[in-house]
């Protein structure tokens, strides 16, 4: 499909550029065209290293063959085709951006920020194992070049001057269009039904994705216990019981994950604003535009007045003390379509929003929706250019005001949400190369949650072992020239991360404690019966759940005090485990920081190799002979 997608590119280039059009005419849709062929090699890219490099539609025979070229050869073509679309775009896109029915179209801007992007792919580790200085120069030089240009094409930190409470500018700006200055390279959709006709409907499955049943959504999304407890606290630092990203301060908040532990903390006591609207969790408002309660159900509150009490209880002592036990029961009619904990980013939050862009009825809940996905932020700008100038002065062997350069961007990005003063980040990073740049993967992973972003970023930093060849746990059939060099022969201990091979990714919930008829409940709630609802916690008042329009700091005691009282956090599974109860746990071997082509790519293509690493099909099965990181 993506060779596809480029033939297409390639057929409109040679019939626009052979056309009667005028040259401004052509020229804007060069620009667009040039950037859509650049994006599709880039996702190439990212994924095999060398493809081949096909630039002008090819005749339907069996001699149109194209072998892989270079990583290298690679970038420099995908750069090339970044710069044409930059410099084709300016003269329309460089006053502001795109209005009225253009929102949407890629900028001089966009294509400046994909350059970026691909810059830094090549100078991370997994394609720069020897830290070649050459590779952050260029990486530095053109993300810095590209601030310029997004200014001027109308981009900037969303919302920058108006933080709110609890991050809600943050909240914000993802159900944000017209005037969204985050807005890099976006996809829009709409509320248009399913028709015949292609292109037509472009619905956002998101937000039906993540609400909770009783609000008519689909169910929710769960986070894992790992992304939950690593999140910074509201002043900055990371937990102390979080045992990775050593090199970085650890917060003065208690943080206790402990269940059995008299201080054992609530996963939402005094987190990083950001938190609250990534996460939801017992006992907090999350409105919407809607009524789920009807006489077909016993769902709680109109959508205006949301509360999310999904806390757990089960129905046996056997179920109840099982990490593998999926009979759960959660409480307001959640039942046994109950999460322990959700994922709220990029909600479109009735708080924070007044005029959401989905469709909900009490037939179909949350059904067609316009909300946009940004695909480039701004605020990702800014971390690529933090991550390019700490890289950049490791490779020179320091530069102090190269790291306070990087600094000063992961400064923007903490005030836009409400850090004042260091922003929370430590002294040290002005001067420790290794601590500055473990503090923007840190940043990455929260800024960035649940945006497409970490699997990449895991990959680019050779995260599942340290070192590219399986850290001592997993080997493969691969190159000695592979040997990472740089970062001391391993990013995870440069870093102070614990590689990810070996862990797991369990779930929180929190269930009813014993005291309360042993943590144990009913299974089913009779339509309008209310003696016969199963929740163990029925007759117990609830606290005031957290507003997070406002200042929470005292609320969040009081609901701290019901969670000590009422409820204990349980691990849950997430990850599986064996017919044995073996628990599984990550497994990355080293071949697959590169993919290998897959039998009906290599068989469309005789002249194509194998990835080093996974059997050609094309060669009885023999290990691939293609080298990503040769150039």
């Amino acid at each position: 499909m993506t060779y596809g997608i480029i033939r297409n590119c390639n057929d409109a280039i040679e019939g626009i550029e052979g056309s009667t059009l005028s040259q401004e005419q052509k020229n804007e849709l060069l620009g667009q065209l040039y950037f859509l062929r650049a994006w599709r090699y880039y996702n190439l890219l990212k994924w095999y290293g060398g493809v081949p490099i096909v630039d002008k539609v090819q005749e339907v025979t069996a001699e149109s063959v194209t072998p892989r070229s270079t990583t290298k050869a690679c970038i420099d073509f995908i750069c090339n085709d970044l710069k044409k679309s930059s410099e084709l775009l300016a003269p329309f896109t460089q006053n502001g951006g795109w209005t009225g029915k253009d929102l949407g179209r890629v900028t001089s801007g966009t294509a400046e920020a994909l350059l970026g992007r691909v810059r830094l792919l090549y100078a991370s580790p997994l394609f720069n194992r020897s830290n070649d200085v050459n590779r952050w120069q260029q990486a530095y030089d053109d993300i810095k070049a590209s601030i310029a240009v997004l200014e001027k094409c109308g981009n900037g930190l969303q919302n920058f001057e108006a933080p709110g409470n609890n991050a809600a500018g943050w909240a914000k700006l993802f159900s944000e269009v017209e005037g969204n200055k985050e807005a890099v390279m976006i996809t829009l959709y709409n509320t248009t039904a399913s028709t015949s006709a292609a292109d037509y409907s472009k619905n956002n499955p998101w937000e039906r994705g993540i609400r909770p049943k009783n609000t008519l959504g689909n169910g929710g999304k769960n986070p894992s216990g790992m992304m939950v407890d690593l999140f910074p606290m509201a002043d900055g630092k990371r937990p102390a019981t979080y045992g990775s990203y050593t090199k970085l301060e650890t917060s003065e908040y208690t943080y206790d994950t402990n269940p059995e532990s008299p201080t054992c903390t609530p996963v939402f006591m005094n987190r990083d604003p950001r938190f609250y609207r990534t996460f939801a969790f017992p006992g907090v408002h999350w409105h919407f535009k809607g009524d789920p309660r009807n006489d077909k159900n016993n769902n709680p509150y109109d959508g205006s007045s949301y509360e999310l009490w999904n806390y757990v209880w089960y129905t046996s002592e056997k179920d109840r003390d099982d990490i593998e036990s999926g009979n759960t029961y959660g409480a307001d009619n959640l039942l046994d379509n109950v999460k322990g904990l959700y994922i709220r980013k990029r909600s479109d939050d009735l708080q924070v929003s007044s005029n959401p862009r989905y469709q909900y009825s009490q037939e179909n809940g949350f059904t067609y929706n316009a909300n946009p996905y940004i695909e480039i932020r701004y605020a990702e700008v800014l971390l690529n250019y933090a991550e390019a100038a700490c890289g950049l002065a490791y490779a020179k062997g320091g530069d102090n005001a190269l790291l306070k350069e990087a600094v000063d961007r992961l400064k923007l990005i903490r005030q836009r949400v409400g850090y004042t003063g260091d922003c929370g980040l430590q002294a040290n990073l002005e001067s420790d190369p290794a601590a500055c740049m473990s503090a923007i993967l840190y940043e990455r992973q929260i800024e960035l949650a649940y945006e497409g972003k970490r699997f990449d970023d895991c990959r680019r930093w050779l995260l599942y072992d340290g070192d590219g060849m399986g850290g001592g746990l997993y080997t493969d059939d691969l190159p000695a020239s592979w040997k990472l060099t740089g970062w001391n022969g391993n990013t995870c201990n440069w870093l102070g991360v614990v590689p990810l091979n070996g862990q797991r990714r369990d779930n929180i919930e929190y269930r009813v404690r014993n005291d309360y008829n042993n943590g144990l409940g009913g299974n089913s709630w009779p339509v309008g019966d209310a003696s016969k609802n199963p929740d163990p916690l029925k007759d117990i008042k609830r606290p005031k759940a957290l507003d997070l329009n406002e200042d929470i700091s005292t609320s969040q005691e009081t609901l701290k005090e019901f969670y000590d009282t009422y409820l204990i956090r349980k691990k849950k599974k997430g990850d599986s485990y064996d017919s044995n109860k073996g628990e599984y746990k990550i497994t990355f071997y080293p071949r697959y920081y590169f993919l290998g082509l897959n039998q009906g790519a290599q068989g469309a293509n005789s002249a194509v190799q194998q990835t080093i690493g996974w059997g050609d099909y094309n060669n009885g099965g023999a290990n691939g002979t293609f080298d990503p990181l040769a150039e």
